[in-house]
């Protein structure tokens, strides 16, 4: 059994490949079944996010990469050679290694970032209960949660506040120098808008609206800042409100539009409006970039702002990768043992059958008269010959062909006599 990774993120496609190749809420465990329903995949986990989507899979066979690549395209109505130039594929201890990179921050566009890690264990429990993983993928991903929390606590990986998040409003600080003046609009309520919603409150945001699907939801993040709750379809009577806006919502469609965002600038007679759009589809349609007083930033253009507060995680992804090299190594040194187990079992097995057979014939011996003694003699002597055979038939040959290393292995093995022995 091999294990796979095969994705894209953020570093090999741009945005618009990205977003034709996500998994929502809504069909991931279609796809997770649907995926381990191929030949040759036993296991699955899917990680799907603004900046990646990653397979993880246990497959049986040297073309698991190629399958799994055909069913990604095909599952999205897409020709292979439209994603293929993007694809990355990691295989056995490189893909072990790449997970652990990916849990710890260490692959994100904000290095270190802390978000990952609940989106990755959130995977694994998805697949989990879409009885999608076994013993391979459960070993993996239980391991790498252990080795990410080490990371966090053993580095300052995590110690300095940069997130995609922070980049957007340090980036709405650089372009109103006080916001206590500004109105933000925040649509959805997941995670990265709760943080973007926090920093603007540190930074003293006059006021925050926070759109949501669910208004529920909006109203319990907006309570926390001393903001008010809209539902997604009020958004057109509140844009000419907001100052900034920030979207991070799962809707497979843009959620705001270029007629509406052209009403809304009408009725703010033009005042420019700042827009961070962080979903994956997006949810700003790319053409509000082309009007006049619209400042319209994608995850992708986030990043210079990302890299100037990135200098201090460096030295600490150092020491973090020093954890990672040695915990992949860790779970290689088990994953080889699973050939072993299963060796040593095959071994137990043939001993068993062949003294099976001689105690047949032994039990026989005694039925016919012979005494016990004599039929104990037989036993020990044929039950030793049939069990020494093979291996000495092989040593004498090895020694034949001059094959030294596997008269070493030999002697390691069977501890026939101490290295060095003169004897």
């Amino acid at each position: 059994m091999a294990l796979l990774a095969l994705g894209l993120n953020h570093k090999t496609a741009p945005v618009e490949i990205r977003e034709r190749v996500t998994f929502g809420p809504d069909i991931v465990v279609g796809a997770l079944r649907s995926l381990c329903g191929q030949p040759g995949l036993e296991e699955a986990v899917i990680l799907s996010t603004c900046n990646r989507t990653e397979l993880y899979c246990a497959t049986d066979g040297d073309d698991g990469a190629e399958r799994v690549g055909r069913w990604l395209s095909d599952f999205h109505g897409l020709e292979l050679e439209t994603i293929a130039p993007y694809l990355y594929r990691h295989e056995n201890r490189d893909s072990v290694a790449h997970l652990l990179r990916v849990a710890s921050g260490l692959d994100s566009m904000v290095l270190g970032e802390p978000q990952i890690l609940g989106q990755v264990k959130q995977a694994y429990q998805t697949a989990a209960d879409a009885a999608t993983t076994g013993k391979l993928l459960g070993r993996l991903f239980q391991h790498t949660f252990s080795v990410a929390k080490q990371v966090r606590t053993d580095t300052a990986i995590g110690h300095s506040p940069v997130s995609i998040a922070f980049a957007a409003v340090s980036l709405a600080r650089q372009i109103f120098s006080d916001l206590a003046q500004q109105s933000a609009l925040l649509i959805g309520a997941g995670e990265t808008i709760e943080l973007a919603a926090r920093h603007l409150h540190q930074h003293g945001i006059g006021r925050i609206i926070v759109a949501n699907r669910t208004l529920e939801r909006a109203h319990s993040l907006a309570n926390q800042f001393d903001g008010y709750a809209i539902a997604l379809t009020e958004i057109p009577a509140h844009l000419p409100e907001a100052d900034i806006v920030i979207s991070s919502t799962a809707s497979p469609l843009p959620v705001l539009g270029k007629g509406t965002v052209e009403s809304a600038l009408k009725k703010r007679r033009h005042q420019p409006i700042f827009m961070v759009d962080i979903a994956v589809p997006r949810d700003i349609e790319a053409e509000v970039g082309d009007l006049n007083d619209v400042y319209l930033y994608t995850v992708d253009d986030l990043q210079e702002v990302i890299e100037e507060n990135m200098r201090s995680r460096r030295e600490a992804a150092e020491q973090a990768q020093e954890i990672i090299d040695l915990h992949t190594e860790e779970f290689m040194g088990w994953l080889r043992s699973l050939d072993a187990v299963d060796m040593v079992l095959d071994y137990r097995r043939k001993a068993e059958r062949m003294r099976d057979e001689v105690l047949r014939r032994a039990m026989k011996q005694l039925q016919a008269g012979k005494t016990p003694e004599q039929v104990m003699q037989f036993l020990a002597h044929t039950l030793t010959n049939k069990l020494l055979h093979t291996p000495s038939a092989r040593i004498r040959q090895a020694g034949v062909d001059g094959e030294l290393a596997l008269l070493e292995a030999a002697n390691t093995l069977l501890q026939i006599k101490e290295t060095g022995s003169s004897q």
